[in-house]
């Protein structure tokens, strides 16, 4: 197993995109440094808790399909974890979380406000730097910020009476996940001149592939003892939102469930029902059917790589598919 996670990777590659990552850290420090102190520190909380780096990694494995890595690859990538942070402060207050990658949340340690101001902050660096990469790349950016934005509010808002709750779900993860690593690649792809109908296959690609990247959070959030997922195990249980493994518990039928789903529909303020809650799921069979819904979209993902030549680039693309779902176990 090479480093990252993605199997079969040559030395030399493995070497290209460990100096590719290191440049893009480079970037992440140096760019959010400003005038003010204070927003240096809070900014800095979680670009040095680190994190999977997930979005540069693909924003860098993209532009391999192409020239390869270059300065507004890198660029692209840190505009990419950028967005993705400023997120996570964001997430972090209205989940009222009180861990982020391990380590305590910028809300728990200094308020709501600041960790708001913070996103924002990290927000207004990453502008700076999209602004030096042109036009196409700001409307890019546009656009998927709407989506961002348009996935909270449909996760807050909820289903409609009409609307089947995993479908609207399914929306959510493509606004709130899929679309940032979807705009990972086309960023990397764009930028090292690959052809229109790569950077479209690897736009599809992204969208799908990081569908199944949240899937597989929702899964590992229940069924690891860990903090795999990058937050604090059973978080959506205590805020009442749904997942993938909690809605479908909630369509089963059973009526041995009707404890088990009382308890789903609404906030678990009581860490010992959560507990219960988390040890339910585990053996339920919600948890094999998430599982089986993590494959179709892993297998959906590596069908739109289909019609990208085979190359070492492209070889490790496919085989994030199997690390997304090795994941989970």
């Amino acid at each position: 197993m090479a480093a990252f996670g993605i199997p079969s990777l040559s030395p030399e590659l493995e070497a290209l995109i460990s100096g590719g990552l290191a440049d893009v850290e480079s970037v992440l420090t140096e760019r959010i440094e400003g005038k003010y102190l204070f927003a240096n520190e809070t900014s800095r909380h979680l670009v040095v808790a680190g994190g999977k780096r997930f979005r540069p990694l693909i924003t860098i494995l993209g532009s391999m399909v192409g020239t390869g890595i270059n300065e507004n690859v890198i660029k692209a990538a840190a505009v990419c974890e950028l967005t993705h942070l400023a997120t996570l402060y964001h997430d972090d207050v209205m989940d009222e979380a009180p861990l982020r990658r391990g380590v305590e949340s910028a809300n728990s340690r200094w308020g709501n406000s600041v960790a708001i101001l913070t996103g924002d902050y990290l927000f207004a660096k990453m502008s700076q730097i999209l602004a030096e990469l042109g036009p196409e790349a700001v409307k890019l950016q546009a656009d998927t910020f709407e989506r961002l934005v348009i996935g909270q509010i449909l996760e807050t808002q909820g289903p409609s009476a009409n609307e089947d709750p995993l479908e609207h779900y399914l929306r959510v993860v493509a606004d709130k996940t899929g679309s940032l690593i979807a705009t990972s690649l086309r960023f990397g792809s764009m930028f090292a001149g690959c052809s229109k109908a790569e950077i479209e296959t690897l736009t599809e690609f992204g969208e799908k592939i990081g569908i199944a990247f949240q899937l597989a959070d929702d899964i590992i959030d229940i069924a690891s003892d860990s903090l795999d997922s990058g937050k604090t195990p059973g978080t959506d249980l205590r805020e009442g939102i749904p997942t993938l493994v909690t809605l479908n518990a909630m369509k089963s039928s059973d009526p041995n469930d009707a404890s088990l789903k009382l308890a789903l529909s609404a906030p678990i303020k009581s860490e010992e029902k959560v507990q219960w809650v988390i040890n339910e799921l585990r053996g339920h069979k919600a948890m094999a059917e998430s599982r089986a819904q993590l494959q179709r979209f892993a297998k959906d993902a590596r069908t739109a790589l289909a019609a990208l030549p085979i190359s070492e680039s492209s070889s490790a693309l496919f085989s994030l598919c199997d690390l997304v779902i090795d994941r989970v176990g």
